[in-house]
């Protein structure tokens, strides 16, 4: 069965490349700009894992976060924050409110790429 992945990013390049980069390790990868496509793409499909932004326009990543936790059929779901805030403070508030991982930006492709896998394993 094909892993899943919902990449969460307001930002068109970052979703571009890590897009191209799950597909290559034969992902189903879906897109969400903001958490509130978010939450619509998660009433339809169960990823394996989120890949979430934290900076985003309407609904931010934390609000995501506290939404898939505690729905029941979503809180089991790997969630992996991919932001540019990189302050202590943001990756403590991150993995408390139930974030699995917490990568900064500027990333590579490949790390994400072998973090997310190693998550899934």
């Amino acid at each position: 069965m094909k892993k899943k992945i919902l990449i969460v990013d307001d930002e068109p390049n970052i979703v571009m490349s890590l897009e191209y980069a799950f597909k290559k390790q034969d992902f189903e990868v879906y897109i969400a700009r903001d958490g509130s496509e978010a939450s619509e793409i998660l009433k339809h499909q169960t990823p394996n894992v989120v890949l979430l932004d934290i900076m985003m326009p309407n609904v931010d990543g934390y609000q995501t976060l506290k939404h898939i936790k505690k729905t029941e059929s979503l809180k089991d779901i790997k969630v992996v924050f991919l932001t540019a805030k990189n302050k202590a403070s943001d990756v403590e508030k991150g993995l408390k409110l139930g974030a699995d991982k917490y990568l900064t930006k500027p990333f590579s492709v490949k790390k994400i790429v072998s973090e997310i896998l190693e998550l899934l394993t």
